[in-house]
């Protein structure tokens, strides 16, 4: 039972990021959250623009009396987010970026996980890039964020999931990087009592041109990667100060993103020099070799590759091709 403050707030924010997007994708985004069951007094939706070239407002009349438009001068998602985080009034979040929707059916389950279970830290759904044919619900059994992370690779992205307000605390994103998510998700995931991980598609995704993700500028890459090194390394030493379970969750966490880090130097630089050099500064803060786990069947087989030159040498040549076939 909610008490009478809660009631007072809308159940959920939604935290729409967009910067020079096209107005019908954010348009057709604030209609997937407008179809949900949600009452007006139920749902808040907040659309911080980014220091987009040209402002979206006046081409979002029907929406006016329904959303909370901020713009801010460009500083990036990270930023964008945190704007919202601030606004939101909501006793849950949703990050939703401005070029997605939600996919009805799918989150109208995870609402009714919200509602019918007693107010849960967090329920994790997944993601797609296609119109589902059809949605599939299972039974799903509530775990703490650490259980699960210790026994899961976890889904990262900040917007396949919909989170507790006060499970934040003063988390936030870290400005100015890309793999934010990368950070924010595992550190939230530790505060989580109560999760529930369901396999249910609730959030489609578009994969756009332009993008930071299908950005192949060099600068643009090594940034990528420094950025994603750098939160490895933040994540590990946090770990060295966690409690001894939280510990081992973050460990798993950090073993499996040092194996994607590895994985992107080979098949986004093509240089042996540079991944020799990137290995030794993971060697030096103790992420190299990796740890010998049995996490997945992946990662065994990745860490017995990269544990010799020859099996370094076979990666090098044969996951460029892999990638290019997929």
């Amino acid at each position: 039972m909610q008490n009478t403050q809660n009631n007072k707030k809308p159940l959920v924010s939604f935290i729409i990021t967009c910067y020079n997007l096209p107005t019908e994708m954010i348009v057709e985004c604030i209609g997937s959250i407008m179809a949900l069951s949600l009452s007006e007094k139920e749902r808040e939706i907040i659309v911080v623009d980014d220091g987009s070239d040209i402002c979206a407002i006046n081409d979002l009349d029907d929406y006016r009396d329904d959303i909370i438009y901020v713009r801010q001068k460009n500083r990036g998602l990270s930023e964008a987010r945190n704007t919202g985080i601030i606004m939101a009034s909501g006793q849950y979040l949703q990050f939703v970026d401005g070029d997605d929707k939600l996919i009805q059916t799918g989150y109208e389950h995870c609402l009714d996980l919200v509602r019918y279970n007693n107010m849960p830290d967090m329920v994790l759904f997944r993601f797609t890039d296609k119109t589902p044919e059809h949605i599939k619900f299972a039974e799903v059994q509530p775990v703490c964020g650490t259980e699960y992370m210790q026994h899961n690779n976890i889904r990262p992205s900040a917007c396949s999931y919909i989170v507790k307000r006060t499970t934040l605390g003063k988390l936030r994103f870290t400005p100015g990087i890309y793999h934010e998510d990368e950070e924010f998700t595992p550190q939230l995931l530790l505060r989580a009592e109560t999760v529930y991980p369901t396999d249910t598609i609730a959030y489609m995704y578009r994969k756009r041109s332009g993008s930071i993700i299908s950005d192949k500028a060099k600068r643009s890459i090594l940034k990528r990667l420094n950025d994603s090194k750098a939160v490895i390394i933040r994540l590990n030493d946090m770990a060295d100060r966690l409690p001894h379970n939280d510990r081992i969750a973050m460990q798993r966490r950090v073993a499996q993103l040092t194996m994607d880090y590895i994985y992107n130097v080979i098949t986004q630089t093509h240089s042996r020099q540079y991944l020799d050099k990137q290995l030794v500064e993971l060697h030096s803060k103790g992420l190299f070799p990796l740890p010998d786990k049995d996490y997945t069947k992946k990662y065994k087989w990745f860490r017995r590759m990269t544990n010799s030159k020859l099996g370094i040498t076979l990666l090098m040549h044969a996951l460029p091709l892999m990638k290019k076939e997929r």
